[in-house]
């Protein structure tokens, strides 16, 4: 059989795109009936001024019931991902582009495979929008997570940070988050790399504690391996003994 891919561009900055909002559909399918269909589910879901028309029909082979397939596929909970392109090549379907969170990362492409039969395979390229780590940055704002030296425990400082921080996940719902531990180079390797996952245990246990999910958190130490600064001095010292709050995938 020969496939060729039908590719649907989705929102502003897709290639191709003409203006904000653009959907472009492009690719071979075997009829006109096949183009109509999809074509008009597209317009359906995103408004007939929003799809730009760049289907052809030509000679080429496609499952039993594509068309009627490919519809399944064309919902509105599409118009959550930006940037992304949705690519159906036989009875391949990939996605990719940008969400707002992992729930909805992982819900389209459970959808996406309970509607077709399991001849199809779904190939999740989604990812969370990068906006939501640049809100848990500004919130740290490069601020330090203090301990008791040498220890796994938090100072009131510290506790004070991760009361912002706990507001600030609290509101990016459906989120996960990993909260890793990070050390200076000072003393043993082994030692530093059980601190620091001692330290990043403690944060989640503490988020745990104000409301965040635990199963949402995921602690990780890194032990002096990704320094920020140089160790050569006791200011860039201070800055690598830290917590890193990152968006888990």
């Amino acid at each position: 059989m020969r496939y060729l891919p039908l590719l649907l561009l989705c929102a502003a900055g897709a290639v191709h795109a003409q203006m904000p909002g653009q959907i472009v559909a492009s690719g071979t399918v075997a009829d006109e009936a096949s183009k109509t269909a999809v074509l008009a589910k597209l317009r359906e879901v995103y408004g007939a001024d929003k799809v730009l028309d760049q289907i052809t029909v030509g000679q080429v082979t496609t499952p039993a019931n594509w068309s009627s397939n490919v519809q399944k596929l064309i919902t509105p909970e599409l118009k959550q991902v930006s940037r992304g392109q949705l690519k159906i090549d036989g009875t391949s379907v990939s996605v990719r582009g940008e969400v707002s969170n992992e729930a909805t990362r992982q819900r389209i492409v459970s959808d996406f495979a309970t509607s077709l039969n399991p001849t199809y395979t779904v190939n999740n390229g989604l990812r969370v929008s990068a906006a939501d780590q640049g809100v848990l940055d500004r919130t740290l704002a490069n601020r330090i997570v203090e301990f008791e030296s040498g220890q796994a425990v938090l100072t009131p400082t510290g506790k004070a940070i991760l009361d912002e921080m706990s507001a600030t996940m609290l509101k990016l719902k459906g989120q996960k988050f990993e909260v890793i531990g990070h050390t200076d180079n000072v003393g043993l390797r082994a030692s530093n790399q059980n601190l620091s996952q001692a330290r990043a245990e403690a944060v989640r246990n503490y988020l745990a504690g104000k409301g965040i999910p635990a199963e949402t958190l995921v602690a990780s130490g890194q032990g002096p391996d990704r320094p920020v600064a140089s160790n050569d001095t006791a200011e860039g010292r201070a800055r690598n003994r830290r917590i890193e709050f990152r968006m888990a995938q």
